[in-house]
């Protein structure tokens, strides 16, 4: 069965030996045919879902959400009532699925882990400086550690989008490298590349081999904090680098668009794109989630929808 990689420790490592290996090797990868990308990300999005499979496909998006609260007006009030809902989105109905997971700053990272003990609903903190990442290595790497101390089961963190774009690729990679050192055993690692900020599809290609080589769990769009977040293009190229990624290394990959998706039509067009693209494999909560706040709400109205053919009122979903 694959599994994620603790490090560049794969069939690739040569390529990370040096800060002129890894240029070559992000730069030799093929460019992306931009139009090409659009023209299949929109031609999947108008496949039709039947009854059935869309209500599969509800609860399937449903189970693979981070709730998601990342505001400085968070009150550890706020953060138990949004455990309690990842629990239990639904409170009428046992058979609706938890989320995947809630999350929060790392300072309601405790708040947030009693609020759904014994669930297994996870607890995701970002972290790094979130979501400028503009802060010295060491205070990164104890923003992450404080956040696995207080249980933290991921770490959702942002990289060096300057260093990045100024061509300096080793140094993004030692720092992930470092990051994914400091979650430990306990915490799985997603690495945010916030593309609206990286102008170019090559670029995005190029980020998603250089987080997965250094050893992410995840590669995650976008923080939702900045203009453009998740698009079905851009994430239709990030499920193109983890299917190459793991025909060639055999270590399987996360993928989680993160900001702008808010409506079930949205969500199962996403799903599309992992079926069609990395495959049934990626179809689980362990391999794709929704950085999500407002989405749960309407996959929950239109799960109501089809089991009783019509909306409930307004006070059937908490407004988050």
């Amino acid at each position: 069965m694959p599994t994620t990689a603790p490090n560049a420790a794969h069939a690739l490592a040569d390529v990370t030996a040096s800060d002129s290996t890894l240029r070559s090797y992000l730069h030799g990868l093929p460019g992306v045919d931009a139009v090409g990308l659009e023209a299949r990300a929109a031609s999947l999005g108008t496949r039709s879902i039947k009854t059935t499979a869309k209500a599969y496909a509800i609860d399937l998006a449903i189970s693979m959400v981070d709730l998601t609260t990342l505001e400085g007006a968070d009150t550890p009030g706020k953060v138990r009532a949004l455990g309690v809902k990842a629990v239990r989105p639904d409170p009428t109905d046992r058979t609706a699925p938890s989320t995947a997971a809630v999350c929060v700053y790392p300072d309601m990272v405790a708040t947030a882990k009693q609020a759904v003990a014994g669930s297994g609903v996870k607890v995701a903190s970002v972290a790094t400086a979130f979501p400028a990442g503009r802060a010295p290595l060491s205070v990164k790497l104890a923003d992450v550690r404080e956040a696995v101390a207080a249980g933290a089961d991921e770490i959702d963190m942002v990289i060096d989008r300057g260093a990045f774009l100024a061509g300096t690729y080793m140094k993004v990679y030692d720092e992930i490298v470092a990051v994914k050192e400091a979650c430990g055993t306990d915490a799985r690692l997603k690495v945010i590349f916030e593309t609206g900020e990286l102008s170019t599809y090559d670029n995005i290609r190029r980020a998603s081999w250089l987080g997965m080589l250094a050893g992410a769990d995840f590669i995650k769009t976008s923080t939702g904090k900045v203009a453009v977040n998740a698009t079905p293009a851009n994430t239709l190229l990030m499920l193109e680098a983890v299917r190459d990624f793991r025909a060639r290394t055999g270590v399987q990959v996360g993928v989680k668009p993160a900001g702008g998706i808010r409506t079930s039509k949205d969500a199962i067009k996403f799903l599309v794109l992992v079926n069609e693209t990395a495959g049934e494999d990626w179809l689980d909560n362990h391999w794709f989630r929704f950085g999500a706040s407002s989405l749960l709400n309407d996959l929950l109205m239109q799960r109501q929808k089809l089991a009783t053919g019509r909306y409930s009122g307004p006070d059937y979903v908490t407004v988050d």
